[in-house]
């Protein structure tokens, strides 16, 4: 039996679109349980992310609230019918699916919904890489590309969340793939995303060795994915995480000498000198997202526990 002074439970998410990864906790320093599943068809999935926290409550002890961080776009307006919904994904077969309410219903907990890379910039924000700024980005690198931009202290809306992966740049000269999106084609996610790699390439990054072309191709992309987020909201730091560069660090060296290229002496904090401390990894090395949705549960709870959005 729970008693009066024991600590709340808390539950987290980290949707992505190879894995699920799921923690009950106490806090975000206070994991009691985690657990990951496979990103595979919508009900699979769900199904075994409901198991996993109703066998933990019979632990633990009940849920007080849950933070979700998913893969996207997604319907983060909470006064909107399809809140907590994927919206229209390259992801097949989950567009539109009700990941927030689903778990909702089934758990009978409130939930707070975010994006994955929100989710990891509040991670990294906590204790990890971005742990003082108030200017930042982090940018997943993995099944997908995306960015949780933090400006002012406070994750950055307009419509919708930023979508950065789906920015259009120019190719590099010798790249005649036509991309891998089914929105875009050639965006920055449709040449650099993990998935895209391997059908360029025909093998899985990890068996690319370091001197591959492919490698060359990359940091072309993402170099002008930094130079573009610099000439746009001037971060004091840009974080790059997801499986793609966590896999290969030497990704980082090739896109920071890039990036010093094309910056041309511009701005001052990008130089040969400044430049790892401008690119860098995510300290909490793939727990980030993880981190997030569980703060996404605290802030949940510390507002009363009803259903929320961004910025509450």
């Amino acid at each position: 039996m729970k008693r009066q002074d024991d600590p709340d439970i808390i539950g987290g998410v980290e949707a992505g679109g190879t894995k699920f990864n799921c923690v009950l906790a106490n806090s975000p320093e206070h994991i009691l349980e985690r657990a990951t599943i496979a990103t595979t068809t919508p009900r699979q999935t769900l199904d075994a992310v409901i198991e996993f926290f109703r066998a933990g409550e019979q632990r633990h002890g009940r849920m007080k609230a849950l933070g979700i961080a998913s893969f996207g776009p997604v319907e983060l307006d909470p006064e909107t019918l399809t809140f907590g919904h994927i919206a229209q994904t390259p992801k097949a077969h989950w567009s539109h699916v009700p990941i927030a309410p689903r778990l909702r219903e089934a758990l009978r907990v409130p939930v707070a919904f975010e994006t994955d890379v929100n989710g990891a910039a509040l991670g990294e924000q906590r204790g990890g890489a971005a742990a003082g700024l108030t200017d930042f980005v982090y940018v997943t690198v993995g099944t997908g590309i995306g960015a949780g931009l933090v400006s002012a202290g406070r994750l950055v809306y307009g419509v919708s969340h930023p979508e950065i992966g789906h920015m259009l740049l120019a190719r590099h000269p010798d790249d005649d793939y036509a991309g891998h999106c089914s929105f875009h084609g050639h965006c920055l996610e449709g040449l650099a995303s993990g998935p895209a790699l391997q059908e360029r390439w025909g093998r899985s990054t990890q068996d690319l060795p370091e001197d591959h072309p492919a490698w060359q191709f990359q940091a072309h992309y993402l170099s002008a994915m930094c130079h573009n987020l610099t000439c746009l909201s001037a971060p004091q730091r840009i974080i790059l995480g997801g499986g793609v560069m966590l896999n290969r660090s030497h990704l980082y060296d090739l896109t920071r000498l890039r990036l010093v290229q094309t910056a041309g002496g511009y701005f001052p904090w990008i130089t040969q000198d400044t430049v790892s401390r401008y690119i860098v990894a995510p300290a909490h090395q793939g727990r980030s997202g993880e981190i997030g949705s569980l703060i996404l549960a605290q802030r949940l709870l510390a507002a009363g526990g009803a259903d929320c959005g961004p910025g509450k």
